[in-house]
């Protein structure tokens, strides 16, 4: 059985710890009453483990085994 990843695009906007770098996603969602759209976000802690992902750069990343208590994303490539 394999399992689907998640993979999801967001902003850097920070890389202060060693090896991590926190990202921010934004989706837009929809109210189920008013039917008027809204911006989210939510920021994951990524595993970059050759720290090249700086502040500001959009990345991909994609779901893994974890691998510390609030860390279960990797980093997969900077698009920009």
């Amino acid at each position: 059985m394999v399992k689907i990843k998640r993979k999801f695009q967001g902003i850097v906007i920070s890389d202060k710890m060693d090896k991590t770098i926190v990202v921010k996603v934004e989706s837009v969602k929809l109210h189920s009453k008013y039917k008027k759209r809204y911006k989210t976000h939510k920021k994951y802690k990524v595993h970059d483990e050759k720290r090249e992902a700086k502040v500001g750069q959009l990345v991909i990343f994609e779901e893994t085994k974890p691998i510390s208590r609030e860390k279960r994303w990797q980093l997969i490539k900077i698009v920009k």
